[in-house]
């Protein structure tokens, strides 16, 4: 109820704050039914309290549950506080036993550090993006995007990636690469040899056609592998993005 003896000066104050918290409170209407937050803070006895709004939370809780990639929410001492179903197979564990576990307990002792590093820079920036191994021998491209300040948790989100297939397939182009090179270095040998020795007979030169013929199909042969392993790995990275 509202004093008599207040001044005019004072009511003209509160008559403002009064329309201030109202049109507060009709932003934060307008704000819920259109969808723009999925969740609110009241103030109670009890301090402040969240509340999230079922019908927004719904759709990205099965929407992350259900997904191919792993999801995972890591606290700043590096516990994981939650993680979906999919990256419990990847971890070969059952979820209750990777919940509350450490996320380092994963990975291969080499890529710790790289982890810890960037997890510890805590950027904002969306190409927070980080290769690693798992003890496993899985191959796992990690997304992480660290939760604004206004959460009030120094939580990061990880979306992992396997990516073992592609791996494999890099090895294998690295090691026909590295063959084709050995013979290419034969070859080049061989011509030297050959030039330095000039044979000038024509046998000699029939033998040196011949035997450029036969290097000519066997180069030949390991670009086409080669090229067929390129264009497979395409491939499967196109298919990889046309899951997400």
């Amino acid at each position: 109820m509202i004093s008599m003896d207040k001044t005019k000066e004072q009511l003209i104050i509160e008559n403002k704050e009064l329309h201030s918290r109202l049109a507060e409170t009709e932003e934060a209407l307008m704000a819920i039914r259109s969808g723009e937050v999925d969740a609110i803070v009241v103030s109670g006895a009890k301090g402040e309290q969240v509340y999230s709004i079922s019908s927004a939370e719904t759709p990205y809780r099965t929407f992350v549950e259900e997904m191919n990639e792993g999801a995972i929410t890591l606290s700043k001492e590096g516990i994981i506080i939650y993680c979906n179903q999919r990256f419990a197979e990847m971890v070969h564990e059952p979820i209750e036993r990777v919940i509350g576990s450490t996320f380092n307990r994963y990975i291969v002792p080499g890529d710790k550090s790289k982890f810890d590093k960037l997890v510890a820079q805590q950027t904002h920036k969306k190409d927070n993006d980080l290769i690693i191994s798992l003890i496993n021998s899985l191959y796992l491209k990690l997304s992480i995007q660290f939760l604004p300040a206004y959460l009030q948790g120094d939580y990061c989100i990880l979306v992992a990636t396997d990516i073992s297939e592609i791996k494999k397939e890099e090895k294998k182009l690295l090691e026909l690469h590295q063959i084709l090179e050995k013979k290419l270095d034969v070859i080049q040998r061989l011509r030297i040899q050959l030039i330095d020795k000039k044979i000038d007979d024509e046998v000699a030169m029939d033998n040196l056609r011949i035997t450029n013929k036969k290097l000519a199909k066997g180069i030949s042969r390991y670009e086409q592998v080669v090229a067929e392993l390129k264009l497979k790995l395409k491939q499967k990275q196109k298919q990889k993005h046309a899951q997400h």
